[in-house]
């Protein structure tokens, strides 16, 4: 399951004109190289909707190869463990993995499925041993016997679940010491996409750049006049955004 739900009210006003996981890294939608990292490992793949509805579903249908489950959740966003339970019966007694549309996270998610028991919760945290409230996750496996008690009401998987899982000692945490960089403020997607392209700036297709840039994502179409020197700046959508 890929989470894609989020408003992006901390991504604003970059979220005004798109949503969140429509937001391109290195050229890529966040939501499309949260699917590539997912199929390595199943061809199954649900993607629950809520703000920026309209948008998600159409980029997504209109997405080639298997088709994916578009879970609606109407009239609220239910959470990280709502979202689940309301997938309930489509998951039907299988173990998922659940990885989050908003974090530039590269790298093969296989080995850490290798080897999992399908009993206990395993969470991929990064660059930590333990697991605590702040926690940052690259992703996590849920067995079936903690999906199946999650009710699709508004609610979060480490209050529901791994907050009791954690205090029994029934939490499997396997170390992600990859780059993981959670794209909820303009300072973290222009971080995000930088750290993509290696410091290059990104500018996507059909931008004319007359001017200068420095430490910048451009999207699709952006224009930089001769006389624009652009830094640590984003552009696209006809906003401009300094990050400072």
């Amino acid at each position: 399951m890929v989470l894609a739900a989020g408003e992006g009210a901390r991504l604003r006003p970059l979220t005004l004109r798109r949503p969140k996981p429509l937001c391109p890294v290195d050229n890529v939608p966040l939501v499309d190289l949260a699917l590539e990292r997912v199929a390595e490992v199943t061809s199954a793949v649900a993607v629950n909707l809520h703000h920026g509805r309209e948008p998600l579903a159409a980029h997504l249908e209109d997405r080639s190869g298997p088709p994916i489950h578009l879970s609606i959740e109407e009239p609220e966003a239910l959470g990280t463990a709502g979202a689940l339970g309301l997938l309930r019966s489509w998951i039907d007694g299988r173990g998922t993995i659940v990885l989050n549309a908003d974090t530039w996270c590269p790298g093969s998610v296989t080995p850490a499925v290798e080897g999992w028991d399908g009993e206990r919760v395993r969470l991929l945290v990064v660059g930590e041993d333990l697991l605590s409230p702040n926690s940052r996750l690259a992703g996590a496996l849920m067995p079936w016997s903690e999906v199946s008690r999650l009710e699709a009401v508004p609610s979060g998987l480490y209050e529901v679940s791994w907050r009791r899982l954690a205090e029994a000692g029934r939490i499997e945490v396997v170390r992600w010491d990859g780059p993981c960089i959670d794209c909820g403020t303009p300072a973290r997607y222009l971080a995000a996409n930088l750290a993509a392209s290696g410091g290059a700036p990104v500018v996507g297709p059909d931008c004319k750049v007359d001017g200068t840039i420095e430490r910048t994502v451009l999207w699709q179409g952006s224009e930089v006049a001769p006389d624009e020197h652009l830094v640590d700046a984003i552009r696209g959508d006809s906003q401009t955004i300094y990050v400072r």
